[in-house]
């Protein structure tokens, strides 16, 4: 089955097909039926997969293909499970600078946006951009109360563009996914909607805008970094008003100006902060590479290009610190069990041979230091081991890792001795204090009060009928070979079990009513009563856990 060539998207699929068979996949142009759309002299010569000019000839070419396409490389770059080591790094040097539209056609978007002239919004408005890219470009500007602004503008007609080069590279997806055995292990139309999905949110800059306003709450405990402030009223679909910040890109910084900060600092707070953005508030800024981050006038860490954000949730949270602590302790026997418990395996897949492989990458990196392996190249390379052996990982986790990889390069900018393995051990009781602050929080907790109320409500009905039955003779208990004795110790067992778990519940759901109440008598300055309560119920719990872990291992032992 070939692909239904639809005329308007002729001239892209042929972009398509001259890529594919430049990197040595002619055989998907043929089957897709592709070849048909490039002219006779419109072929180039295959290169040598894997080789270094393939890579860059890769980075060249999506380069020349426009906007979508230096994005999807951008999201490539993240996939070690579907390119070589040479083209992830060949693609981190993806650049996404263009030539800037005019700034007649930037004011008349903002005044058309913004429904106002541009001299009645601003008192000035600079007609050259500070920088341009494949999206949109930046002007400085200066607000009627003299507030100095960043205004971030869409470049014209990029939305359509965009959205008729993912239509086009959607039913080639769809192809290779049915058709082809890389798809089926890859699943490139599930890669395709991440890729629609992160697209869609950059091009919505009222998206952006909310991801400034959530990073600079959760960051406002952090002194030596800033997140620019949106101007709201001045910020729609297409157009973002923003704080603007006085400094360089960290990379342009000069060695002499670097030895009047304290990089050292700088890179331990941004590391902690990224910890606490992926493990903890489960939100992050996915593209810290060094051009987004620049080195304020007061000696502080600017995060800029907020449009790109990832978003973990509870469960996977919990997976990557493990994972992460594995990695960062050499522990391959757990990284390897935490790995295939965040992927899904497939059909085919082999659990051992899956084990011993990321067994042997956390190996082979155990000990390793900034200068030889980056923590975020050890977590491509996890993830790319797993598509090896048919399991497919979350597209988070190789977000992650490229979020890690670039990380690694701004803090060996900002300080060559800091070593990220050392920083996680500082920073991992911090991590897991925060952590479990979360999980008792207020919204938490009512929670898990209104479930324990509603099973200390039924529990009364439940346990009467289960005595009744036992009462009326209709209790059925079915074993293997009935031992009247041994089957009377079990139902003990059971009951003091029971009664004990509805005493340790009355003592938490008493001590959780309690803390409502004002006394003088405090500890930690909550009401002392209900602390003692909590106490109580946290030593019958742990001695209850105690009794069934020791009585169940003698029962399996006998």
């Amino acid at each position: 089955m070939a692909l239904s060539l639809k005329p308007k998207h002729l001239a892209r699929y042929g972009g398509v097909a001259r890529l594919l068979i430049k990197h040595g996949h002619g055989d998907l142009v043929r089957q897709a039926g592709l070849a048909e759309t490039l002219s006779a002299t419109a072929h180039d010569e295959p290169l040598a997969e894997g080789s270094p000019a393939a890579a860059e000839g890769l980075r060249a070419d999506l380069e020349a293909l426009g906007p979508t396409y230096i994005k999807l490389g951008q999201l490539l770059s993240t996939r070690a499970d579907l390119l070589p080591t040479s083209y992830l790094e060949a693609l981190e040097t993806l650049q996404d600078e263009v030539e800037p539209f005019p700034g007649g056609e930037a004011v008349a978007l903002v005044e058309e946006e913004l429904g106002v002239r541009i001299s009645k919004a601003f008192r000035s408005f600079a007609d050259e951009p500070l920088a341009a890219a494949s999206l949109g470009q930046v002007h400085r500007a200066v607000m009627r109360d003299g507030r100095h602004v960043a205004v971030k503008v869409q470049r014209p007609g990029i939305r359509q563009r965009i959205a008729d080069d993912l239509e086009a590279l959607a039913e080639l997806a769809g192809f290779l996914d049915e058709h082809t055995e890389a798809g089926r292990r890859v699943g490139f139309g599930e890669v395709l909607e991440q890729f629609q999905t992160s697209l869609a949110r950059e091009l919505d800059y009222r998206q952006e805008a909310s991801n400034l306003l959530l990073l600079a709450e959760n960051l406002a405990g952090f002194d030596r970094l800033v997140i620019p402030r949106p101007v709201l009223d001045y910020t729609t679909g297409r157009v973002l008003t923003m704080d603007y910040v006085r400094g360089r890109k960290i990379t342009k910084v000069s060695p002499l100006a670097r030895l009047e900060v304290d990089g050292a600092a700088l890179g331990e707070q941004l590391f902690k902060a990224y910890l606490q953005q992926v493990l903890v508030d489960g939100v992050f800024h996915a593209d810290p590479h060094p051009g987004n981050v620049f080195l304020t006038e007061d000696g502080r860490l600017a995060l800029l290009d907020l449009g790109m954000v990832g978003h973990v949730s509870q469960g996977m949270r919990e997976g990557l610190l493990k994972l992460l602590l594995a990695v960062a302790e050499g522990n391959a026997e757990e990284a390897a069990r935490e790995s295939l418990q965040l992927g899904q395996p497939l059909e085919g897949h082999d659990e051992e041979r899956y084990l011993r492989e990321i067994a042997r990458v956390v190996m082979q990196h155990a000990g390793a230091t900034i200068d030889r392996t980056p923590t975020g190249r050890i977590f491509l390379e996890l993830t790319r081991v797993s598509t090896e052996n048919l399991v497919r990982q979350p597209p988070e986790l190789a977000l992650f890792g490229k979020t890690l990889l670039n990380l690694d390069q701004v803090t060996r900018t900002l300080d060559p001795d800091f070593n990220p393995t050392e920083a996680l051990r500082r920073n991992a009781s911090d991590v897991l204090r925060r952590r479990m602050l979360q999980e008792i929080s207020p919204g938490n907790m009512a929670a898990g009060l209104m479930e324990l109320t509603e099973f200390v409500r039924h529990l009364p009905e439940r346990m009467n009928r289960v005595l009744d039955r036992v009462a009326d003779n209709d209790l059925e208990v079915r074993v293997n070979a009935f031992d009247e004795g041994r089957l009377m110790e079990g139902m003990e067992k059971i009951a003091n079990r029971i009664t004990l778990g509805v005493v340790l519940a009355a003592l938490i759901l008493g001590a959780a009513l309690l803390m409502r109440v004002d006394t003088a008598w405090t500890i930690l300055g909550y009401p002392a009563l209900a602390m003692l309560l909590f106490l109580a119920a946290a030593v019958g719990g742990l001695m209850l856990a105690l009794n069934i872990v020791l009585v169940d291992r003698d029962t399996r032992r006998k």
